[in-house]
């Protein structure tokens, strides 16, 4: 599910790719009581026996000309992309091209948010792929994972190339030292701050940047533990990262010397674990927060997993706690040895302080601010220098939607 970043026939619209192998639109309308409903708005079959797996909007980028079509890529179980156009002015949706991105099931699609006649696919055939929309199939890149042993496994944990250094029509063996993503591709998203940035996650548990104007290597790779099934660039600063990482739970990466002095590596600023949960989702709050209320206990973390408890760093001290979750009491606690509450940490410390909601209505799962000043994200972008920033994940088997109010202090 995603949102399209601008209004359209006045209404917020969510896009949703869905099992039936259909786009769906649903747009936000204001219902009794001050509160909001979704509607369905409009329809797009994609093809008979497939899957809708992903969909991306084309308006990512602020500062959209007003002119430039609406359009959404969606990428489906059999491996195709489809390139739609959404009629501004009412519903609708109308084919622009379908063609074949990949073997195995094409888990995302995404645009190039700069040049938005170029999108991004990744498979479960382990290959990460460019594509110029004026002539779909037409591929402008593919990101190969050379072998001569093994197999490259998908997201399934199948083999998507036969061992031995065979190829399947796409790969070319060769090679052992260019490698790339290892297993299926899963995650995509192109930064709305910094032209020609590109970020993708796999089933290989590694977050990987890349320069789009050269794609013979990234610009850095950062492993994680879990495989990275989203990544959302911040509304606001350019440098930081959220990933989706399964059993690894979300991380939060600081990428700017990354993007800014080519370095290959670049830091953890937050990683955070959900017990007997798998985060398969996440995204930031677009809504611009001047002022959060400081009447709850938070949690402090002044060092990156991994790094000595004991050295002075100049690094800002950053603040997570749980701002609200879904109404059914699914999140589990661990118990000090004095009864304490509290959640693992990545590193393994201990988290003393329990989580506690501060924004959260149990009958009717709505959720209330109050003492917050919400502002226009687009009106705001350029300027927005708040430390607090609100993050949702929604996680398997517990099957609970957390709202997350991060600080950076």
């Amino acid at each position: 599910m995603k949102w399209c970043h601008i209004a359209v026939a006045g209404h917020a619209l969510l896009g949703v790719a869905d099992a039936s192998g259909s786009i769906e639109l649903l747009r936000l309308v204001r219902s009794e009581q001050n509160s909001h409903t979704l509607q369905p708005f409009s329809h797009f079959a994609l093809e008979k026996q497939c899957l809708a797996l992903s969909l991306d909007w084309s308006t990512g980028k602020a500062g959209r000309a007003s002119d430039q079509p609406l359009k959404i890529i969606g990428s489906d179980s059999s491996g195709q992309l489809h390139l739609l156009q959404a009629h501004q002015a009412g519903p609708g949706m109308q084919a622009v091209g379908t063609w074949q991105a990949h073997h195995l099931e094409a888990w995302v699609a995404a645009f190039d948010y700069w040049q938005t006649e170029v999108v991004y696919s990744g498979g479960d055939d382990g290959l990460l792929k460019g594509w110029d929309t004026r002539t779909p199939g037409t591929s402008v890149f593919t990101s190969r994972r050379y072998v001569t042993e093994g197999p490259v496994l998908g997201v399934r944990g199948q083999p998507s190339l036969p061992a031995g250094g065979a190829a399947l029509p796409g790969f070319c063996s060769g090679s052992p030292f260019a490698l790339r993503h290892s297993m299926g591709v899963c995650s995509i998203q192109s930064s709305p701050h910094c032209e020609n940035i590109l970020a993708t996650g796999s089933y290989d548990e590694h977050v990987l940047l890349w320069d789009t104007r050269s794609m013979k290597e990234p610009l850095a790779d950062m492993p994680v533990q879990g495989g990275v099934w989203r990544l959302k660039w911040h509304p606001f600063h350019s440098h930081l990262l959220l990933a989706a990482c399964m059993h690894g739970g979300f991380t939060i990466f600081s990428c700017q010397k990354a993007i800014e002095e080519n370095q290959e590596v670049f830091p953890v600023t937050l990683s955070y674990t959900l017990p007997n949960s798998l985060v398969y989702g996440v995204d930031w709050s677009w809504l611009y927060f001047r002022r959060l209320p400081q009447t709850h206990p938070s949690f402090c973390l002044g060092s990156s997993p991994g790094s000595d408890p004991g050295a002075k760093t100049a690094d800002p001290v950053y603040t997570l706690k749980v701002a609200a979750q879904s109404p059914a009491p699914c999140f589990e606690r661990l118990a000090d040895a004095d009864g304490e509450g509290g959640t693992k940490h990545q590193s393994g410390g201990k988290l003393k302080s329990p989580l506690q909601p501060f924004a959260e209505e149990k009958s009717g799962g709505r959720l209330h601010a109050s003492g917050i000043e919400i502002c226009d994200c687009d009106q705001y972008l350029e300027a927005a220098t708040s430390d607090a920033s609100l993050l949702a994940t929604c996680s398997f088997y517990d099957h609970v939607l957390h709202l997350w109010k991060w600080e950076n202090s």
